[in-house]
């Protein structure tokens, strides 16, 4: 096992958020622009451009916000529209399998719950190292034997 990191620790897919946050602003400013450079335009017609360029923003704004935050009581699981609260003793496996697009908890309910901030798309190297020490921090904490590992690729 490695060193574990100091508590609280963020897990997101830096790259990913990045390139959203960037394309949201980029899309919220070409659209305004174009509102307010075509003369032949109310100033209704203006606003709805506007309100559609920001409503954009806001959608990739919130796809960016995912993320799994880990702390010494815990684990916080943001997704699009959801965000849960887990104790430790809750997760019972942490897995991210070959062509898995993220991470899957196994909770102590029966359920598996999806976790968006450790994701693979775009930076592999990066979710199978964050998913490897969200695991080890999840063994290390929740007080029960480790189950087996999922095969990674």
């Amino acid at each position: 096992m490695s060193d574990l990191p100091d508590l609280p620790v963020t897990f997101r897919p830096g790259r990913t958020r990045a390139i959203l946050l960037t394309a949201g602003v980029l899309i919220f400013v070409v659209i305004s622009g174009i509102a307010l450079l075509l003369e032949d335009l109310g100033p209704g017609s203006r606003l709805s451009f506007i309100v559609t360029g920001a409503l954009c923003l806001w959608v990739l704004a919130q796809l960016a916000r995912v993320r799994v935050v880990a702390e010494e009581s815990g684990v916080t699981v943001v997704n699009i529209a959801s965000k849960r609260r887990l104790a430790w003793a809750e997760i019972l496996r942490v897995n991210l399998r070959p062509g898995d697009p993220w991470v899957f908890l196994d909770l102590s309910d029966g359920t598996s719950l999806p976790v968006l901030g450790i994701q693979p798309g775009i930076a592999k190297r990066q979710a199978i190292a964050d998913a490897r020490t969200l695991r080890e921090l999840a063994e290390a904490r929740s007080g029960s034997p480790a189950l087996p590992h999922e095969p990674r690729s």
